[in-house]
């Protein structure tokens, strides 16, 4: 595998990637992906590591190669990498990247330049569409320098056209897939329509908002965003495209008016926090629907012909021509097009790290040599929380231990179900681990369907530790005691929400079990892991959690979280201060955290009992006992018999808590992202 590949980084639009041919990465999607993340550096929420900057913005990759297509020039594959996981996703299309394809095609010499202008068409291998692309090449050579301005974008560029020719049902197949142009859902009126993207089009004022708010005002906002989310999800099965739980698309868009006849206003969700400013393929299925009479956008009623449309956004405006054939119901969208710029950043060679090729190394070690080929410990969580922090502990302190390279690979979404499956189907050689936990191992399964068994899908090592569980508030925007909690909840239910990091997990169970012996109602907001979580307790964006001891201890000692109560059935050393739930008159909620590593079913004995001797060996160091004492959690060595029984015990135990409180019925919170 090579290491060191050519790579052109650029701005395009309002977002910045790296541009690739798809001759410069590796052949076959896993490995490419491999590369990808590498590339962004992926597994790092700062993305230091890698070209991205922290944000999905700039976490975007093109690829580019000579068209397969008969009557286009090139193709274009976008993927969006993941911020603090690895992860790849080519389902979704991006336009601002779009803009930066055709000036890289040329100078790349995959299209020949013309003098003054070069048009090029692109086939957008996401969608399946095909956009002309118009670049401006005096002297038969790309320039980047012109007078076009972008908002969101620092000075002028050399204006580049995108025309759109066939995004209109590109990927459901149907420019309004539920066949209405407006649909009723929990009593909202939405538009359905897939016009370069698929979006679900809300007025905001539906939703007791103006929509020309700032994005961190909407993104505060978790009863906007629990309705939103809960909109879409609906939505995305109406449009034919299933569970839309881990999936960015369909995009919710909230719009209103505009200041003139030509003009809107929308906020566009990515789709669980506000975009900074507007992404190009929403603001051509935006102005299509406020072209299009009949849908919650439209605008004034228009002739067929071009129309100079305007999408306000919060960062400024996207100007789109948009081509109408037909009149009232039956007006169709011919075409849409749009003006960008792009900067050439830098073009070199880019050298990835050796980590992100776990698999691709010495591919011909036995199934117990644990000498030439790389260890990888999967944590169901993003980067930054308890349990991550905790892996990367045991990670740095076993590699030594084992003689060979221990790396955490983080694969965070559906609340642990998405590193369980993977863990569940590897290769069982003794080279994949999985970090679960209670929620993973007890809670989750107890709570919902999974893809996996707990039990049988998986050969336990060895118990890592526990932690308790703890109620904390934001010191000025939450409650000062539990008491007063209470009796705002019960004054006003609702009026505080609480994070969970997923459902089936110990914060989401916690919480649950509170209002239930509490007799109160909390909003919810779910994040993708107990880290964006937290943050956004700490931020005051929700108000409650139900942490480990391990993740919020840090922040209670310094000031930034207040700790309410114990979720468990004693006080807290580090805490004695603060009473347990019982003691405060609410009984019933022990929620108990513990961690432990697992390798899939049929892990030989042999590679078990190693793996296991060397885990308890880091596990009895003298540093790494402190380290987990020092943040409120108890290492817990042991056999592997120990935590068999450990997930035996708890999974009776959940499964029958579930049963009695009807939790599985309960409605299901929002998922955040950050």
């Amino acid at each position: 595998m090579n290491r060191s590949i050519p790579c052109v980084l650029m701005r395009a639009g309002t977002s910045r990637g790296p541009f690739f041919l798809r001759e410069w990465l590796p052949d076959g999607d896993e490995a490419r992906d491999q590369a990808l993340i590498g590339a962004i550096g992926a597994s790092d929420p700062l993305q230091l590591d890698g070209l991205g900057g922290g944000s999905t913005l700039n976490s975007k990759v093109a690829i580019v190669s000579r068209s397969s297509q008969p009557d286009c020039d090139i193709d274009y594959l976008f993927a969006q990498v993941g911020v603090g996981h690895r992860s790849v996703d080519t389902r979704p299309n991006c336009g601002n990247m779009l803009s930066g394809v055709a000036p890289f095609a040329i100078e790349q010499g995959l299209v020949a330049a013309q003098n003054g202008t070069t048009s090029v068409r692109v086939y957008n291998v996401n969608t399946r569409s095909r956009i002309d692309v118009v670049v401006r090449t005096p002297g038969n050579r790309v320039t980047y320098e012109g007078d076009a301005r972008i908002d969101g974008v620092a000075g002028t560029a050399a204006p580049i056209l995108l025309n759109f020719l066939d995004a209109w049902g590109a990927v459901t197949g149907q420019v309004f897939p539920t066949g209405k142009r407006i649909d009723l859902i929990d009593g909202i009126e939405v538009t359905c329509i897939d016009a370069a993207m698929p979006l679900m089009i809300v007025r905001a004022a539906d939703l007791g908002v103006t929509g020309a708010e700032k994005p961190a005002a909407l993104d505060a906002n978790a009863a906007l965003l629990e309705r939103l989310e809960s909109l879409r999800l609906e939505a995305g099965r109406r449009m034919g495209l299933g569970d839309v739980s881990n999936s960015v698309i369909p995009k919710p868009v909230l719009v209103n008016a505009g200041t003139s006849r030509d003009s809107i206003t929308s906020r566009y969700f990515t789709p669980r926090k506000c975009h900074a400013s507007h992404a190009v393929t929403g603001a051509i299925g935006v102005a299509s629907a406020f072209a299009l009479p009949g849908t919650v956008a439209s605008g004034i009623a228009r002739e067929p012909g071009q129309h100079g449309l305007i999408v306000l956004h919060p960062a400024g405006q996207i100007d789109v021509q948009v081509e109408l054939a037909g009149r009232a119901e039956a007006a169709t969208v011919e075409r849409a097009a749009l003006v960008r710029t792009a900067r050439k950043i830098m073009q070199g060679e880019l050298h990835l790290p050796d980590y992100v090729f776990p698999r691709s190394e010495e591919q011909g070690a036995s199934s117990s040599g644990f000498a030439r080929k790389s260890l990888t410990i999967i944590v169901p969580t993003r980067a930054g929380g308890g349990n991550d922090t905790m892996a990367r502990i045991i990670a740095s302190r076993l590699g030594p231990v084992l003689g060979q390279e221990v790396v955490v690979d983080n694969r965070a979404g559906a609340n642990g179900a998405i590193a369980s499956e993977y863990v569940a189907g590897a290769s069982p050689d003794g080279h994949t681990l999985m970090f679960g936990y209670v929620g993973t191992h007890a809670m989750n399964p107890a709570l919902q369907t999974v893809g996996y068994d707990p039990v049988r899908d998986f050969e336990p090592v060895g118990l890592v530790g526990s932690s308790s569980t703890l109620m904390v508030s934001h010191p000025e925007k939450g409650a000062s005691d539990l008491q007063a909690l209470i009796a705002r909840l019960r004054a006003a239910p609702r009026s505080f929400s609480y994070a969970s990091a997923g459902d089936g997990t110990p914060p989401h169970f916690a919480a649950e079990l509170f209002q239930l012996s509490s007799g109160t109602s909390m909003a919810s907001a779910t994040y993708e892991g107990a880290a964006p979580a937290i943050a956004d307790t700490v931020s005051g964006r929700s108000q409650i959690m139900f942490p480990s001891l391990f993740t919020a201890y840090p922040f209670i000692k310094a000031g930034r979280l207040h700790a309410l109560a114990v979720a468990g059935p004693k006080r807290l050393e580090a805490f004695p201060a603060v009473p347990t739930l019982a003691e405060l008159g609410v009984p019933g909620v022990d929620v108990a955290q513990w961690y432990g590593l697992f390798a899939p079913a049929g892990t030989p004995a042999s590679s078990i009992q190693r793996l296991n001797q060397a885990l308890n060996e880091v596990l009895a160091d003298p540093e790494v006992v402190e380290r987990f004492e020092s943040q409120g959690a108890k290492v817990e060595a042991g056999p592997p018999t120990a935590l068999r029984q450990r997930v035996n015990d708890d999974l009776s135990r959940w499964q029958a808590v579930v049963a009695e409180g009807a939790l599985a019925a309960q409605e299901a919170p929002v998922p955040v992202l950050d």
